[in-house]
Protein backbone atom coordinates (compact mmCIF):
# COMPACT_ATOMS: atom_id res chain seq x y z
CA UNK A 1 0.00 0.00 0.00
CA UNK A 2 1.09 3.35 -0.87
CA UNK A 3 1.31 6.70 1.36
CA UNK A 4 -1.82 7.65 2.55
CA UNK A 5 -3.18 10.92 2.46
CA UNK A 6 -6.70 11.03 4.81
CA UNK A 7 -9.22 13.65 4.83
CA UNK A 8 -11.30 13.11 7.87
CA UNK A 9 -14.90 14.72 8.42
CA UNK A 10 -16.17 15.32 11.83
CA UNK A 11 -17.85 17.58 14.12
CA UNK A 12 -17.07 16.45 16.70
CA UNK A 13 -13.32 17.34 17.71
CA UNK A 14 -12.92 14.29 20.37
CA UNK A 15 -14.08 11.85 17.33
CA UNK A 16 -11.21 13.85 14.89
CA UNK A 17 -8.83 13.52 17.51
CA UNK A 18 -9.26 9.83 18.03
CA UNK A 19 -9.55 9.23 14.33
CA UNK A 20 -6.58 11.15 13.46
CA UNK A 21 -4.47 9.41 16.32
CA UNK A 22 -5.56 6.15 15.10
CA UNK A 23 -4.48 6.96 11.60
CA UNK A 24 -1.40 8.40 12.55
CA UNK A 25 -0.16 5.17 13.68
CA UNK A 26 -1.23 3.52 10.57
CA UNK A 27 2.36 2.96 9.04
CA UNK A 28 1.40 4.02 5.56
CA UNK A 29 -0.53 7.43 6.82
CA UNK A 30 1.40 10.62 5.72
CA UNK A 31 -1.36 13.38 7.09
CA UNK A 32 -4.58 13.49 8.46
CA UNK A 33 -6.29 16.37 7.44
CA UNK A 34 -9.21 17.63 9.80
CA UNK A 35 -12.70 19.38 8.30
CA UNK A 36 -15.35 19.62 10.82
CA UNK A 37 -18.19 19.86 8.51
CA UNK A 38 -18.71 19.06 4.93
CA UNK A 39 -18.54 22.31 3.18
CA UNK A 40 -15.04 22.38 4.87
CA UNK A 41 -14.47 18.80 3.41
CA UNK A 42 -15.80 19.86 -0.04
CA UNK A 43 -13.13 21.76 -0.35
CA UNK A 44 -10.28 20.21 0.82
CA UNK A 45 -11.23 17.69 -1.48
CA UNK A 46 -11.54 20.56 -4.16
CA UNK A 47 -8.28 21.85 -3.79
CA UNK A 48 -5.66 18.79 -2.28
CA UNK A 49 -5.64 16.45 -5.07
CA UNK A 50 -3.52 14.51 -2.79
CA UNK A 51 -5.76 13.27 -0.79
CA UNK A 52 -6.26 9.26 -1.07
CA UNK A 53 -9.15 8.60 1.07
CA UNK A 54 -11.98 10.64 2.90
CA UNK A 55 -13.58 9.07 6.36
CA UNK A 56 -17.16 11.00 6.80
CA UNK A 57 -19.41 11.24 9.17
CA UNK A 58 -23.47 11.49 8.59
CA UNK A 59 -24.54 13.09 11.14
CA UNK A 60 -22.81 17.45 10.88
CA UNK A 61 -24.08 20.76 10.78
CA UNK A 62 -23.72 22.88 7.74
CA UNK A 63 -23.48 20.10 5.26
CA UNK A 64 -24.46 16.61 6.51
CA UNK A 65 -22.12 13.50 4.82
CA UNK A 66 -25.19 12.24 2.73
CA UNK A 67 -24.95 16.01 1.05
CA UNK A 68 -21.27 15.41 0.52
CA UNK A 69 -21.49 11.97 -1.08
CA UNK A 70 -24.07 13.61 -3.27
CA UNK A 71 -21.86 16.56 -4.19
CA UNK A 72 -18.60 14.37 -4.71
CA UNK A 73 -20.03 11.71 -6.66
CA UNK A 74 -21.64 14.06 -9.17
CA UNK A 75 -18.02 15.77 -9.90
CA UNK A 76 -16.14 14.53 -12.64
CA UNK A 77 -13.43 16.00 -10.79
CA UNK A 78 -13.43 14.64 -7.61
CA UNK A 79 -16.43 11.79 -7.95
CA UNK A 80 -12.95 8.52 -7.74
CA UNK A 81 -12.41 9.46 -4.38
CA UNK A 82 -13.18 6.52 -2.14
CA UNK A 83 -15.59 7.11 1.29
CA UNK A 84 -15.64 5.17 4.50
CA UNK A 85 -18.53 6.49 5.96
CA UNK A 86 -18.62 6.54 10.05
CA UNK A 87 -21.80 6.69 11.85
CA UNK A 88 -24.01 5.76 14.91
CA UNK A 89 -26.85 5.23 12.85
CA UNK A 90 -27.06 1.89 11.34
CA UNK A 91 -30.27 3.01 9.48
CA UNK A 92 -28.27 5.38 6.89
CA UNK A 93 -25.93 2.29 5.29
CA UNK A 94 -28.24 1.41 2.89
CA UNK A 95 -28.78 5.28 2.14
CA UNK A 96 -24.96 6.21 1.97
CA UNK A 97 -23.88 3.06 0.37
CA UNK A 98 -26.53 3.71 -2.76
CA UNK A 99 -25.19 7.39 -2.42
CA UNK A 100 -21.93 6.29 -3.42
CA UNK A 101 -20.38 5.39 0.04
CA UNK A 102 -17.11 2.88 -1.09
CA UNK A 103 -17.43 1.10 2.96
CA UNK A 104 -19.38 2.22 6.10
CA UNK A 105 -18.16 1.66 9.71
CA UNK A 106 -20.12 2.01 13.02
CA UNK A 107 -18.93 4.06 15.83
CA UNK A 108 -17.72 3.89 17.95
CA UNK A 109 -14.61 3.49 15.69
CA UNK A 110 -12.02 0.31 17.06
CA UNK A 111 -8.62 0.27 14.97
CA UNK A 112 -8.09 -2.49 14.09
CA UNK A 113 -11.81 -2.42 12.23
CA UNK A 114 -10.79 1.12 10.36
CA UNK A 115 -7.38 -0.44 9.44
CA UNK A 116 -9.18 -3.65 7.86
CA UNK A 117 -11.70 -1.01 5.60
CA UNK A 118 -9.00 0.78 4.74
CA UNK A 119 -7.09 -1.90 3.19
CA UNK A 120 -10.07 -3.45 1.40
CA UNK A 121 -11.32 0.07 -0.04
CA UNK A 122 -8.01 0.94 -1.53
CA UNK A 123 -7.01 -2.54 -3.00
Amino acid sequence: MKDLTILAVDDDLINLKLLKSMLMKHDNVIEVIEAKNGSDAIGFIRSRPDINLMLLDIIMPIMNGLEVLKVVRSDENIEQIPIIVLTTDETKRTQALDLGANEFLMKPIRKDDLYKKIQTTLV
